[in-house]
Formats: structure tokens, sequence, C-alpha cells
């Protein structure tokens, strides 16, 4: 019985050629944008593994999941904790591995800009955003390399490549960040068979936005992208051939100028 934990096996009707469902570990995959991102990833045939901080959340997308005959399960997980990361990653190893790394976790802070900046609060964005997106992907990419097959999606931020003074000091810093690691998995990795990709969406619709100083009126998130418009392109990363390769792609509302 599929439980959702291991690979399963699937057989077409007129063939008895065996196929191994592939498996994405989704991380801040208990709202937002991650929750759509396993929810999508599941329609399209992989099992997903969901982590984040609240299992109550990670068990509701499980349901969900499973609700459209998808295969999923949660791994509640904070990715500032090294330590976690490494043990969720060799469980998730010894375990058949893992193929699509989608790292949604992120954090940001209402105290973000200069005048009256939060330093502790910086750490634990840099920790969040940067130093456990580095420790997450360090987890799976042993598998990955072994496999010669591995797509790593990091889901990032506008505001890594153009200028968003709103986005504050630790969160620019961060998501630059990002994309320089992504950049160096490329350069370090391109014949190995591993891909990367940062992908750089502009304000979403999410409780996210609820920690900025100001926080946006319904019409202001009214013209947002939504957690499935970015899922919809995480979507499109994950599916294209293994001789394609998606550096950067940014995605932002129409009405930004």
């Amino acid at each position: 019985m599929d439980d959702g934990v291991g690979r399963v096996p699937e057989h077409g009707p007129e063939q008895d050629v065996v196929r191994v469902r592939r498996r994405a570990w989704v991380t801040g995959g208990g709202s937002g944008v991650g929750a759509a991102c396993a929810l999508v990833l599941a329609t399209g045939g992989h099992e997903v593994v969901v982590s984040g901080r609240r299992a109550d959340r990670l068990d509701a997308v499980v349901a969900a999941v499973r609700a459209t005959g998808g295969a999923a399960r949660a791994l509640p997980l904070d990715v500032a904790d090294p330590a976690a990361v490494a043990a969720a990653g060799a469980q998730l190893e010894e375990d058949s591995g893992v193929d699509v790394l989608v790292a949604a976790a992120g954090l940001n802070a209402r105290r973000r800009h200069w005048d009256d900046l939060d330093l502790a609060a910086l750490d634990g964005i840099i920790s969040a955003n940067l130093t456990g997106l580095a420790h997450t992907v360090a987890a799976v990419l042993p598998g990955m390399r072994q496999r010669g097959d591995g797509q790593v999606v990091v889901v990032s931020s506008r505001a890594a490549v153009v200028r968003s003074p709103g986005a504050g000091a630790a969160y620019r810093m961060s998501k630059t960040g990002a994309g320089q690691l992504v950049a160096s998995l490329n350069d370090d990795l391109h014949a190995e068979g591993v891909r990367a990709t940062h992908l750089c969406p502009g304000d979403i619709a999410t409780s996210f936005v609820d920690a900025r100083p100001v926080v946006p009126d319904e019409a202001a998130r009214a013209v947002m992208l939504t957690p499935d418009d970015v899922a919809r392109a995480v979507a499109f990363v994950v599916a294209t051939p293994a001789r394609v390769r998606v550096d950067e792609l940014v995605i932002s509302p129409s009405a930004t100028p």
C-alpha cells in the first residue's frame, strides 16, 4: 500500500515497464507558495514531502494532496536548525532520496529598515533565508550527484534582481545571496546532472505581506501574484527536459511598473 512515504512503481495500462515516481521536497510547505507548490507538483505525479515549523499546517497540506489522489507526507522542520536539516536530508536519502528540492521557506520582519532595524531579527532572516537554504541544499546534493540527476528551485524574490527599498535590508541581502547560491550550484555542478533555478516573484498575496511596516489593503493585494501563479512557474521549471536549465526566472504582477 502507498502511504506517501516510499517510491511506488507505476504501471501504464498498456505496458509492463515500471516507472518510478519522482520525489519533491518542499520547504516552507505549510502555507502560501510552498503549499501551492506541493499541490501542483503532486498533481504532476511527484511524491511530495512538505516541511515547515508548524505540524498542523503541514498535515493540512498533506490531507489536501491526498484528497486529490496524490502522495504526500509531512516532515516538520525549522530550516534555521542545521542539525535538523541534516537529519531530515539523511532520512530522505535513506528512503529513496530527493529528485527535486523546492526551497520556499522565507522570513522577514516589520522592523526592516536602518532607522529602526532589529538586529536579532536580521540574524534570523539571514539564518532562514540564506544559511538555512545552503544547509538544505547541501543535505540533498550528495544523493543528486550520485544519481546524476536533480533539480533545485529556490523561491527567492524580485527584490534580489530589482531595486526594492520596501523589502528591507536583511531580506534584500538574503535574497541577493540566494541568487549567488544558485549561480554557484550551476557553475560547480553543471556537468553532474544537477540544475538550479533562482525564481524571483514579485509581490504575492499571502500572509507574508502582513509583516510589512504598512500592511497592504485588499485593493493592493488584488493586483498581486497569487501562490498558484508562483506554483505554476515552479511546475514549468520542474517539467523542463534535462537538457534545459532555467538559471533565473522573474515573474511580476502585471500592474508592477
